[in-house]
């Protein structure tokens, strides 16, 4: 049985779209008070009160913040500590990269604000909740993608503030061992959602149809549903790991599987030589 949340705060940034919306209806279905950011023009608050109306769970506290300003997290926090004694469980679902296409797009600006962005929100706010509210989330889990250790097209500095999400993930579980908080990172694969198209095209999943199962994409729910378990009370032993949630397709979904299933592909008018890099 997953932890009763009835009355616990639970923050999550981004939480209006995506995998941020659909981690905090997970847990506003069990009874949690959710508060989610989001950035200027990026949200239909209406539609999102609708989307936990109908789940059956409390209204959500939507608040504009910039993740990446202190002055955003700040005023935020104040805002909640009359509201809540303590943070239950911190989401953090933010990116806000700069997409590249080729080594001249790199900036080193561009790479700064895609960590301060995507990163290093996880960091700062759970130092800023202990000195708000006195004590640690009990619960932090960062979003992240196989990016890291995958190719994808424009990724670069996305999946560079993934691997710093990650590895920081890690040593803060160290440095705060004897704290009472766990600190987590869900690694995805590829989920359907507006930023996804945003990132790489709607184009890519017609493409992407052609050589690859259905279970290549996965639900936002599922993901929003590992993070809950996360922060269940079941795996309070899970500290400073990145677990991959993919339906176990990131182990088999590559060339030999093509190979093997090639029969039942239609490459009628693609071959696997049009998806494979030119020699040299």
């Amino acid at each position: 049985m997953i932890g009763d949340y009835r009355g616990k705060a639970v923050l999550v940034l981004g939480g209006t779209s995506g995998i941020g919306l659909a981690t905090a209806l997970a847990f506003g279905k069990q009874g949690a008070e959710c508060t989610l950011t989001y950035r200027f023009g990026s949200a239909d608050e209406d539609e999102v009160r609708a989307r936990f109306t109908a789940a059956g769970a409390p209204p959500p506290f939507l608040v504009q913040a910039d993740a990446a300003k202190d002055e955003d997290t700040e005023a935020l926090l104040e805002s909640l500590r009359p509201r809540h004694g303590r943070i239950e469980a911190l989401i953090v679902s933010v990116t806000n990269a700069l997409l590249t296409r080729g080594l001249e797009d790199y900036d080193r600006r561009g790479l700064d604000r895609t960590i301060a962005a995507s990163a290093w929100p996880m960091v700062e706010y759970t130092r800023r909740i202990k000195r708000v509210f006195g004590r640690y989330p009990r619960y932090v889990v960062g979003m992240s993608s196989t990016g890291p250790d995958s190719f994808a097209v424009g990724y670069d500095f996305v999946a560079a503030s993934k691997a710093v999400m990650e590895t920081l993930c890690r040593y803060m579980s160290y440095r705060l061992y004897d704290e009472d908080v766990r600190i987590n990172v869900l690694r995805s694969r590829n989920v359907r959602t507006p930023s996804f198209d945003e990132t790489f095209g709607a184009d890519f999943v017609a493409f992407s149809k052609r050589f690859t199962k259905p279970e290549h994409f996965l639900p936002a729910e599922e993901v929003g549903n590992a993070a809950l378990a996360l922060c269940s009370g079941l795996m309070d032993g899970v500290r400073g790991q990145v677990i991959t949630v993919d339906r176990g397709t990131t182990f088999f979904d590559n060339l030999m599987r093509l190979y093997e299933e090639r029969d039942s592909l239609d490459l009628d008018r693609m071959t696997l030589v049009d998806v494979l890099p030119p020699e040299g």
